[in-house]
């Protein structure tokens, strides 16, 4: 299935039904009195978490979507019937924006989790309604509203509590495959991964977490090279980074020149995500003797001013895995309990998270309208050429006239 994190879609909330103008007719009854019923309302649309759904991809062809009108009213003080509300299930982990003005509209991170995204109209009322003392046959009604309609951006951040940050080839995608179920594509070539992959993590009984793999970034990634930049927003909603380094890179490269590169493109891409809690993981150690390893972790400490964990693993043989595996699990378990006992300490991390997700929209947005400038720069470039190309062939040919 294709992984579709983006879609813009259209809705639109059913009409209210108008009421109705009647009035009693029975034999034996003179002047019976306005009977005109009010209307239904219409329809309105949700938004549902399902936790069946990994990807927007039923957004990307059908856009438009419509909840049912109400039904109008009938005579009898027959009210008419409500229009049946929209549910669109959506991926959990899904951020609904108003995409005309921006505003957030809300974030559906649990399954079964309903968001009203556009409010059906309001009924009619029938000639009923306006009977008084001094009005016995009132011919007069309301009809119903028009229900709510909002272009909405869609957009999906996968849900994991750990994730695997590094250059292509770093090994996230075999760490990935070694420590979960997880099966992603694994190759001798950059950009293996293409899209995000998941995996759950299963410590010991009842202890696990998710753990989130993207394809790699390169050097400029935060000005829109390779594809790092379209998948970093995933990371934002993780408690732990892990930064992978290739300690044994085949190219030969400097693995600390390497991990300060993708430090600087994720502080480009958004400052309070690199001042996220990092952990440093050299990976591919049974490549390297000791000694050089030794070396290269020093230089790679050094070259980061690193302060945190360090973690050395070769996820191919599975050596230090399990280790790095508990240790994470205690942690997030530790944080989950801060969360829990202290509600200032989860809100403020709500917070970091909005922040983060702003700042990537931000920058996706402003990359998006640089391109968009570049292809529009390029085609008056290309016009303006012809233009000149062929006001010099004209200069160039001889015209001869014969009649």
């Amino acid at each position: 299935m294709k992984f579709v994190d983006e879609a813009t879609i259209d809705v639109t909330a059913g009409k209210g039904g108008n009421g109705c103008v009647s009035f009693r007719r029975e034999k034996f009854i003179q002047r019976g009195g306005p009977d005109g019923g009010d209307g239904g309302d219409g329809g309105s649309v949700f938004l549902e978490g399902d936790d069946a759904l990994n990807t927007m991809i039923d957004y990307r062809y059908t856009r438009a979507f419509r909840a049912e009108n109400g039904q109008a009213g009938r005579g009898r003080n027959c009210t008419g019937k409500s229009g049946e509300d929209l549910v669109l299930p959506v991926p959990l982990g899904t951020t609904v924006l108003d995409d005309e003005s921006g505003e957030v509209l809300g974030d559906i991170s649990a399954p079964g989790q309903r968001l009203l995204v556009a409010q059906g109209g309001f009924h009619g009322l029938g000639n009923t309604r306006y009977k008084s003392s001094v009005n016995r046959a009132p011919r007069q009604s309301s009809p119903g509203s028009e229900g709510e309609l909002r272009k909405l951006k869609l957009e999906l951040k996968v849900l994991a509590d750990v994730g695997l940050l590094g250059l292509p080839n770093a090994g996230k995608s075999t760490l990935i495959r070694a420590i979960s179920a997880a099966t992603p594509k694994v190759a001798d070539y950059p950009f293996t991964t293409l899209i995000p992959s998941l995996g759950v993590v299963k410590v010991n009984a009842y202890r696990s977490f998710v753990v989130a793999d993207i394809p790699g970034l390169i050097e400029g990634a935060s000005e829109g090279a390779g594809l790092g930049i379209r998948f970093l927003k995933h990371l934002t909603r993780n408690r732990v980074l892990l930064h992978l380094v290739d300690v044994a890179p085949i190219d030969g490269s400097d693995p600390a020149s390497a991990a300060c590169s993708v430090i600087h493109e994720l502080e480009r891409f958004s400052p309070t995500l690199a001042a996220r809690p990092r952990w440093l993981v050299l990976n591919k150690i049974d490549l390297v003797d000791q000694e050089t390893l030794k070396a290269r972790r020093e230089a790679i400490v050094a070259a980061l001013g690193w302060q945190g964990p360090v973690y050395e693993v070769s996820a191919v043989a599975g050596t230090q895995t399990q280790a790095l595996c508990g240790d994470l699990m205690t942690h997030l378990e530790q944080l989950m309990e801060h969360y829990q006992t202290d509600a200032s300490a989860l809100a403020e991390e709500q917070t970091v998270q909005e922040q983060m997700q702003h700042e990537a929209r931000e920058r996706i947005a402003t990359l998006n309208r640089a391109r968009a400038e570049a292809r529009s720069n390029a085609q008056r470039g290309l016009q303006d050429g012809a233009l000149d190309a062929d006001e010099e062939a004209d200069g160039d040919v001889d015209v001869e006239y014969r009649y």
